[in-house]
């Protein structure tokens, strides 16, 4: 009987010695690539990152830092004032309501002082019987006194009436118990245009009005002149309306403010 022939062994390593080779060779490429990826060359780092740094630079003078090496410091130091910003934010509001708040207080006691001159003006213009011919009003800057244009010159006129002399001595009085603040004569007028008059218009008739009591008051008080001042307000700010006579009539008008300790130098 004839006997098998034997068959020859297989030549070269086993199959699976080649796949636990590419598997070894894969390895030992990804430790390669993970060794390359922590060392990292300081010097190539910096000039990739500079050449980045003019257009991605988020730091201020951010490039610069980075060309420098500095980038690390630089982002460290300026974030950890950010705490310290923070903080001095919080206290720029406690500040500003401190301000604030000062503020409110200062308005609140000029009103006060302003309410109180008031109420001894009006006293005292009860005591002289001229409080029906004089408004009062106040403000946390001054006390204001209104007195009807018609009760101190005629029509279109800028000289004082001799009848209303009597009442610019009693406002006179007044004022003077006041001269150590600032008073601010004003004159104001209607819309009607000046036809024919003496002055051209509104305006100049308002600050001749106003330069009339002002000299009444320097020559029949002790006022220091540095101390009183004089505007003519023409017809711009009306207190009534103009379309009627009544309303023209408020609005031909002498005011006078006397500043309170507060507004002294205002």
């Amino acid at each position: 009987m004839a006997k098998r022939k034997q068959e020859d062994p297989p030549q070269g390593s086993p199959a699976w010695m080649a796949t636990f080779s590419d598997l070894m060779n894969l390895l030992l490429c990804f430790f390669v690539l993970l060794f390359s990826m922590s060392t990292v060359d300081a010097q190539k780092f910096e000039l990739v990152a500079a050449s980045f740094a003019d257009t991605f630079s988020i730091f201020t003078a951010g490039g610069k830092a980075i060309g420098e090496g500095m980038l690390i410091s630089n982002g460290v130091s300026q974030l950890s004032n950010l705490d310290k910003y923070i903080n001095s934010m919080g206290k720029a509001e406690d500040s500003e309501k401190q301000v604030n708040d000062a503020l409110e207080e200062y308005e609140a006691q000029a009103l006060a002082a302003s309410e109180e001159m008031a109420e001894l003006i009006e006293e005292a213009l009860e005591e002289e019987n001229i409080s029906d011919e004089v408004g009062v009003e106040f403000n946390s800057q001054y006390v204001l006194l209104t007195m009807n244009g018609a009760l101190l010159f005629n029509s279109g006129d800028a000289k004082l009436k001799e009848e209303s002399l009597p009442l610019m001595a009693q406002i006179a009085r007044i004022l003077e118990r006041y001269s150590e603040g600032i008073i601010e004569v004003e004159g104001h007028t209607d819309n009607v245009p000046m036809n024919g008059a003496k002055y051209s218009d509104n305006d100049e008739l308002s600050s001749a009005r106003a330069i009339s009591v002002f000299r009444y008051l320097l020559n029949n008080t002790d006022i220091d002149p540095a101390r009183i001042k004089h505007s003519g307000r023409g017809e711009y700010v009306p207190i009534a309306d103009n379309s009627t006579a009544e309303g023209r009539a408020l609005n031909r008008r002498v005011e006078i403010k006397i500043y309170n300790f507060y507004s002294t130098n205002y």
